[in-house]
Parts: structure tokens; C-alpha cells; sequence
């Protein structure tokens, strides 16, 4: 797929779901079978969030929708903001039930985008004048927010309420890979509070310490991974997505694994994603 984006486990159903973004494509893997199914969307995919054992909540250019597992059948839910010439773009839950979904413009122009807050049907934008926003993830406990402008290159920590999910101070930098190989794209954050995040165009997810420090490099198989997310019955696993857009032909013929959604092959202590509160 060009744009694999978005994984995001469900332990109720024991399915690993990922979007191809630009494909309009929700991929659905059952973890313990290996039966991938995919689904056909009317509009560019990017985040999807557990609300019960029957119903999804997926982000997407033309705003919230809730999905029904069992038909497929979407229901709007929520405008995100009014920008036909944006899309939804990285996102994540938070431990309070809201969810944190950043916006892009199709074109990737310089301060197009913003993150948003979404508690039940209040969206309040809490970031402005983001390019493209990525690494949207969260300590344990819901009181520190983590996120990325990776046209920028730095990790950003701040402050949050872990009751509501609404940030409570100011973004500072904790991780400043603009001298380093590759841009931080996609993370999430694990039970010891370490972050796992996707270095596009570096070909390695990076394990952090939540104080910024780089503890370990795994090499993967592609170019540009994107995002990761725990999985299986006990979480101790990591998938990854990854990607094609933006290669050349001769880059995407040297990279020919290039948009497959993967398992990095190592022990994690993995935490389940909050689910949706409508």
C-alpha cells in the first residue's frame, strides 16, 4: 500500500487493524487465524479507535465516523474542522476516553494542519499551525502527551490532565532527531512508559525513555516505516506499517517491501488502546 497508516489492536476481537490512507483501504488482520479482510472507505482513513465489542470510531478527511464491525456501515459522527483541503492524519486515544487526531494539508503545506481534542462530540483545537502532525501518544497514567511535527523533526512532551485528556501547559522538546538520520513519524508508548516510534526514511522503529533517551534501534526491512502498535492476546507484540509515497520508481524497485504492514519480531510490554467514549 502508498500510505499504511494507523495500526491500532483490538483485544476483544483479536483483530489488528491499519489503514491504506490514499487507497481509502481499513485492512483487518485476525491475529490468530492470519484471515486479512479489507475494507473499502469512502473517504481517506487515517485513525480508528475501539468504542464497544460491535462499533469502531474512525478519523478521516471528511471528519468522525462510527463504524459497525459486524456491516461495515458508517454513521457521521463529528466535523473535525472545516478544511476541504486537509485530511486527517496521526491520532491516538487517551487514557480519559478522548482522542487526539492531528490534520494535514493534501499537500503537506507548511502550517495547514493543527491537533485536536475530542471528548464525545467537543472538538477543541489544542495545537496550531502544524505541517504534519505524527507520534501522537501517551504515558500510563494520562499525564504526559506526546507528539510530533515531522516536518519539524523534534519529539514534544506536555503536560496533561490525565482526568480529561486536555493538555495543561506548554510543549517543549524532548527529542531533537533534526541532526539525525531519518524523521520521527508514528509512536506509542508501553507499560514502562517507553516510547516505540517509526523512523521514516531512517529504517528503524527507536525505543526511548520517557526522559528523551535513546535506548535501543531496530533495524526493519523497509525504508519508510510509519507507525507502530501493540498486539496479540498478552500485547507483547509490535506491529509496524510503512510506505511507499513520495519513491521514486527506482527507490521503490531497491525497497520492494516497501507498504507492507509488519510484526518487528521481539518481546514488548504492550498496553491496550482506551476505547472511544461517545
Amino acid at each position: 500500500m502508498e500510505l499504511g497508516e494507523g495500526p491500532a489492536y483490538d483485544p476483544g476481537s483479536g483483530a489488528l487493524f491499519w489503514f491504506d490512507i490514499l487507497g481509502k483501504t481499513l485492512c483487518e488482520l485476525d491475529v490468530e487465524s492470519g484471515q486479512l479482510k479489507k475494507h473499502a472507505l469512502p473517504f481517506l482513513g487515517s485513525v480508528i479507535a475501539v468504542v464497544d465489542a460491535g462499533r469502531q470510531m474512525i478519523a478521516s478527511d471528511q471528519g468522525l465516523f462510527l463504524r459497525d464491525g459486524a456491516t461495515g456501515k458508517l454513521s457521521p459522527y463529528a466535523t473535525i474542522e472545516d478544511k476541504p483541503a486537509n485530511r486527517s492524519n496521526d491520532g491516538r486515544m487517551h487514557p480519559s476516553g478522548a482522542m487526539w487526531i492531528g490534520t494535514m494539508s493534501r499537500k503537506a503545506q507548511n502550517g495547514a494542519g493543527a491537533i485536536y481534542h475530542v471528548a464525545g462530540t467537543t472538538v477543541t483545537k489544542i495545537f496550531d499551525a502544524v505541517s504534519i502532525p505524527n507520534g501522537i501518544c501517551f504515558s500510563p497514567d494520562g499525564s504526559v502527551g506526546y507528539f510530533n511535527d515531522s516536518k519539524v523533526n523534534h519529539m514534544m512532551q506536555v503536560t496533561v490532565d490525565p482526568s480529561t485528556g486536555l493538555p495543561t501547559g506548554a510543549p517543549t522538546v524532548l527529542i531533537d532527531q533534526s541532526q539525525r538520520q531519518g524523521v520521527i513519524d508514528g509512536s506509542v508508548v508501553d507499560l514502562e512508559g517507553t516510547i516505540w516510534n517509526a523512523n521514516w526514511d531512517g529504517g528503524a522503529i527507536d525505543r526511548y525513555s520517557p526522559e528523551g533517551q535513546h535506548i535501543a534501534r531496530y533495524a526493519v526491512p523497509v525504508r519508510r516505516p510509519t507507525c507502530p502498535a501493540f498486539f496479540g492476546a498478552n500485547l507483547d507484540r509490535l506491529a509496524f506499517t510503512s510506505c511507499w509515497e513520495g519513491l521514486s520508481d527506482a527507490e521503490r524497485a531497491e525497497d520492494k517491501l516497501a507498504g507492507v504492514t509488519f510484526d518487528l519480531g521481539i518481546s514488548v510490554k504492550g498496553k491496550p488502546e482506551p476505547r472511544f467514549k461517545l
